[in-house]
Protein backbone atom coordinates (compact mmCIF):
# COMPACT_ATOMS: atom_id res chain seq x y z
CA UNK A 1 0.00 0.00 0.00
CA UNK A 2 1.12 3.45 -0.88
CA UNK A 3 1.77 6.09 1.32
CA UNK A 4 1.05 9.88 0.09
CA UNK A 5 1.66 13.16 1.83
CA UNK A 6 0.35 16.07 0.51
CA UNK A 7 0.55 18.69 2.91
CA UNK A 8 2.65 22.43 2.07
CA UNK A 9 4.86 24.41 4.61
CA UNK A 10 2.70 25.86 7.33
CA UNK A 11 1.77 29.43 7.19
CA UNK A 12 1.18 31.67 9.52
CA UNK A 13 -1.43 34.73 9.51
CA UNK A 14 -1.42 36.58 12.65
CA UNK A 15 -5.32 36.97 12.37
CA UNK A 16 -5.78 33.30 13.27
CA UNK A 17 -7.81 32.97 15.89
CA UNK A 18 -6.31 31.07 18.82
CA UNK A 19 -8.61 28.63 20.45
CA UNK A 20 -7.76 29.39 24.06
CA UNK A 21 -8.96 32.59 23.76
CA UNK A 22 -12.26 31.86 22.79
CA UNK A 23 -12.90 29.08 25.16
CA UNK A 24 -15.32 29.80 28.11
CA UNK A 25 -13.94 30.37 31.60
CA UNK A 26 -16.18 27.82 32.73
CA UNK A 27 -15.50 24.62 31.19
CA UNK A 28 -16.51 20.86 31.35
CA UNK A 29 -13.89 18.55 33.31
CA UNK A 30 -11.65 16.91 30.34
CA UNK A 31 -11.32 12.90 30.65
CA UNK A 32 -7.83 11.20 30.75
CA UNK A 33 -8.97 9.55 27.30
CA UNK A 34 -11.45 9.86 25.09
CA UNK A 35 -12.64 8.40 21.80
CA UNK A 36 -15.18 10.24 19.27
CA UNK A 37 -15.37 7.12 17.46
CA UNK A 38 -16.19 4.58 20.39
CA UNK A 39 -18.96 7.24 21.78
CA UNK A 40 -20.39 7.62 18.65
CA UNK A 41 -20.07 5.00 16.16
CA UNK A 42 -20.65 4.76 12.61
CA UNK A 43 -17.82 6.43 10.73
CA UNK A 44 -15.12 4.23 8.94
CA UNK A 45 -12.04 5.56 7.87
CA UNK A 46 -11.82 5.33 4.13
CA UNK A 47 -8.36 5.78 2.76
CA UNK A 48 -9.90 8.83 0.06
CA UNK A 49 -6.68 8.14 -2.54
CA UNK A 50 -4.24 9.01 -0.21
CA UNK A 51 -2.36 6.34 -1.48
CA UNK A 52 -2.08 7.59 -4.80
CA UNK A 53 -2.59 11.35 -4.63
CA UNK A 54 -1.35 13.63 -1.94
CA UNK A 55 -4.78 14.64 -0.93
CA UNK A 56 -4.37 14.30 2.33
CA UNK A 57 -5.59 17.84 3.42
CA UNK A 58 -9.20 17.28 2.01
CA UNK A 59 -9.41 13.74 2.74
CA UNK A 60 -8.92 14.98 6.59
CA UNK A 61 -11.43 17.76 5.79
CA UNK A 62 -13.42 14.86 4.58
CA UNK A 63 -13.05 12.53 7.98
CA UNK A 64 -14.14 15.67 10.24
CA UNK A 65 -16.92 16.64 7.83
CA UNK A 66 -18.58 13.32 8.21
CA UNK A 67 -18.35 13.26 11.88
CA UNK A 68 -19.06 16.69 12.30
CA UNK A 69 -22.60 15.72 10.05
CA UNK A 70 -22.42 12.47 12.50
CA UNK A 71 -23.54 14.87 15.50
CA UNK A 72 -25.56 17.38 13.98
CA UNK A 73 -27.73 15.16 11.40
CA UNK A 74 -27.62 11.98 13.24
CA UNK A 75 -26.29 9.82 10.67
CA UNK A 76 -22.81 9.18 8.29
CA UNK A 77 -22.61 11.14 5.30
CA UNK A 78 -21.48 9.73 2.22
CA UNK A 79 -17.88 11.62 0.99
CA UNK A 80 -16.62 9.42 -2.23
CA UNK A 81 -13.36 9.46 -3.40
CA UNK A 82 -14.63 11.42 -6.66
CA UNK A 83 -16.05 14.32 -4.20
CA UNK A 84 -11.95 14.47 -2.11
CA UNK A 85 -10.50 14.03 -5.73
CA UNK A 86 -12.68 16.97 -7.25
CA UNK A 87 -11.80 19.38 -4.31
CA UNK A 88 -8.86 18.73 -3.72
CA UNK A 89 -7.42 19.59 -7.76
CA UNK A 90 -10.16 21.88 -7.59
CA UNK A 91 -8.00 24.10 -4.80
CA UNK A 92 -4.89 22.84 -5.92
CA UNK A 93 -5.49 24.43 -9.91
CA UNK A 94 -5.25 20.97 -10.98
CA UNK A 95 -2.13 19.54 -10.19
CA UNK A 96 -1.57 16.95 -7.26
CA UNK A 97 0.99 19.10 -5.53
CA UNK A 98 -0.67 19.37 -2.41
CA UNK A 99 -2.38 21.79 -0.38
CA UNK A 100 -1.99 24.62 2.02
CA UNK A 101 -3.76 23.68 5.45
CA UNK A 102 -4.48 27.11 6.32
CA UNK A 103 -5.77 28.17 3.06
CA UNK A 104 -7.69 25.52 2.35
CA UNK A 105 -9.55 26.19 5.78
CA UNK A 106 -10.63 29.10 4.07
CA UNK A 107 -12.14 27.68 1.35
CA UNK A 108 -13.94 25.15 3.66
CA UNK A 109 -15.62 28.47 4.89
CA UNK A 110 -17.13 29.50 1.82
CA UNK A 111 -18.26 26.06 1.61
CA UNK A 112 -17.88 22.65 0.39
CA UNK A 113 -20.33 21.48 -2.16
CA UNK A 114 -21.42 17.92 -1.53
CA UNK A 115 -24.67 15.57 -2.61
CA UNK A 116 -26.19 19.01 -4.19
CA UNK A 117 -25.78 20.78 -0.24
CA UNK A 118 -23.25 23.42 0.52
CA UNK A 119 -21.15 22.78 3.91
CA UNK A 120 -19.77 25.50 5.38
CA UNK A 121 -17.79 25.69 8.76
CA UNK A 122 -18.43 29.18 11.02
CA UNK A 123 -14.59 29.33 11.96
CA UNK A 124 -11.17 28.16 12.58
CA UNK A 125 -8.83 28.19 15.53
CA UNK A 126 -5.34 27.79 16.36
CA UNK A 127 -4.52 25.48 18.87
CA UNK A 128 -1.11 25.03 20.50
CA UNK A 129 0.63 21.76 19.41
CA UNK A 130 2.91 21.60 22.53
CA UNK A 131 0.20 22.16 25.01
CA UNK A 132 -1.48 18.79 25.80
CA UNK A 133 -4.48 19.95 28.03
CA UNK A 134 -4.97 22.64 24.31
CA UNK A 135 -5.12 19.81 22.29
CA UNK A 136 -7.21 17.74 24.43
CA UNK A 137 -9.86 20.68 25.13
CA UNK A 138 -10.10 20.87 21.41
CA UNK A 139 -10.58 16.67 20.83
CA UNK A 140 -12.88 16.68 23.31
CA UNK A 141 -15.20 20.03 22.68
CA UNK A 142 -14.90 19.98 18.77
CA UNK A 143 -14.96 16.81 18.11
CA UNK A 144 -11.85 16.44 16.44
CA UNK A 145 -8.90 18.15 15.81
CA UNK A 146 -7.66 19.05 12.60
CA UNK A 147 -3.13 18.78 12.36
CA UNK A 148 -0.60 19.01 10.43
CA UNK A 149 2.78 17.16 10.83
CA UNK A 150 5.96 17.53 9.68
CA UNK A 151 7.10 14.01 9.44
CA UNK A 152 10.44 12.39 9.91
CA UNK A 153 11.64 8.99 7.61
CA UNK A 154 11.23 7.21 11.55
CA UNK A 155 7.57 7.32 11.01
CA UNK A 156 7.69 5.38 8.11
CA UNK A 157 7.96 2.39 9.73
CA UNK A 158 6.16 3.14 12.44
CA UNK A 159 3.27 2.94 11.02
CA UNK A 160 0.49 1.47 12.29
CA UNK A 161 2.24 1.13 14.94
CA UNK A 162 3.34 3.82 17.33
CA UNK A 163 5.02 7.36 16.28
CA UNK A 164 7.67 7.88 18.80
CA UNK A 165 10.62 9.52 19.25
CA UNK A 166 13.67 8.28 17.86
CA UNK A 167 17.32 9.57 16.81
CA UNK A 168 19.79 9.95 14.21
CA UNK A 169 18.59 11.46 10.28
CA UNK A 170 15.86 9.89 10.16
CA UNK A 171 14.60 11.71 13.00
CA UNK A 172 14.75 15.12 10.98
CA UNK A 173 11.74 17.53 11.29
CA UNK A 174 10.03 16.98 7.93
CA UNK A 175 12.94 14.79 6.62
CA UNK A 176 9.80 13.04 5.13
CA UNK A 177 7.96 15.77 4.29
CA UNK A 178 3.97 17.41 5.09
CA UNK A 179 0.92 15.52 5.99
CA UNK A 180 -2.47 16.27 7.76
CA UNK A 181 -4.33 14.29 9.82
CA UNK A 182 -6.91 14.03 11.91
CA UNK A 183 -7.23 13.56 15.51
CA UNK A 184 -9.81 11.42 16.49
CA UNK A 185 -9.20 10.85 20.25
CA UNK A 186 -6.38 10.71 22.68
CA UNK A 187 -5.28 8.74 25.78
CA UNK A 188 -2.73 9.07 28.17
CA UNK A 189 0.18 8.00 26.21
CA UNK A 190 -0.78 10.83 23.69
CA UNK A 191 -3.10 11.61 20.81
CA UNK A 192 -4.77 9.48 18.31
CA UNK A 193 -5.47 10.29 14.44
CA UNK A 194 -7.01 8.97 11.30
CA UNK A 195 -4.95 9.03 8.75
CA UNK A 196 -3.95 6.88 5.35
CA UNK A 197 -7.69 4.89 5.99
CA UNK A 198 -6.34 3.67 9.26
CA UNK A 199 -6.05 4.90 13.03
CA UNK A 200 -2.58 5.58 13.90
CA UNK A 201 -1.31 6.52 17.15
CA UNK A 202 1.45 8.60 18.67
CA UNK A 203 3.31 9.76 21.83
CA UNK A 204 2.56 13.07 23.21
CA UNK A 205 6.59 14.14 23.29
CA UNK A 206 6.37 12.85 19.62
CA UNK A 207 3.53 15.19 18.67
CA UNK A 208 4.60 17.97 20.18
CA UNK A 209 7.80 17.77 18.15
CA UNK A 210 6.76 16.63 14.44
CA UNK A 211 3.49 18.61 14.95
CA UNK A 212 3.72 21.81 12.88
CA UNK A 213 -0.12 22.90 13.22
CA UNK A 214 -3.31 22.44 14.63
CA UNK A 215 -6.38 24.12 14.12
CA UNK A 216 -9.66 23.63 15.91
CA UNK A 217 -12.88 23.78 13.53
CA UNK A 218 -16.51 25.37 14.50
CA UNK A 219 -18.83 23.89 12.76
CA UNK A 220 -21.53 25.65 14.39
CA UNK A 221 -21.63 28.52 16.78
CA UNK A 222 -25.00 28.53 17.66
CA UNK A 223 -25.29 25.16 19.42
CA UNK A 224 -22.67 26.69 22.06
CA UNK A 225 -24.69 29.55 23.09
CA UNK A 226 -26.15 27.69 25.99
CA UNK A 227 -23.63 25.41 27.15
CA UNK A 228 -20.06 25.92 28.64
CA UNK A 229 -17.58 25.43 25.92
CA UNK A 230 -16.69 28.30 23.78
CA UNK A 231 -17.56 32.10 24.16
CA UNK A 232 -19.38 32.55 20.75
CA UNK A 233 -19.48 36.60 21.61
CA UNK A 234 -15.81 36.78 21.75
CA UNK A 235 -15.35 34.43 19.09
CA UNK A 236 -17.92 36.90 16.62
CA UNK A 237 -16.21 40.02 18.26
CA UNK A 238 -12.70 38.09 16.76
CA UNK A 239 -14.16 37.25 13.25
CA UNK A 240 -15.82 40.65 13.00
CA UNK A 241 -12.07 41.84 13.47
CA UNK A 242 -10.39 39.76 11.22
CA UNK A 243 -13.69 40.97 8.43
CA UNK A 244 -12.45 44.79 8.84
Amino acid sequence: MGLKLGKRSAIYDKRTIKFASILSKKLPDVPSDYNFDIKYPGCDTPMYLNDRLGDCVIAGRAHNLRRFELIEQQKVITIKDSDVKKEYFKESGGKDSGLNMLSSLKMWRKGWKLNGKIYTIDAFAQVMPTDSLDIKNCIYLLNGCYTGVALPISAQKQVGKIWTITSGPDAILGSWGGHCIYLVAYNIEGPICITWGAYQSMTWEWFAKYCDEAFGIVDNSDKWLKKPGIDVLKLEEYLKEIAT
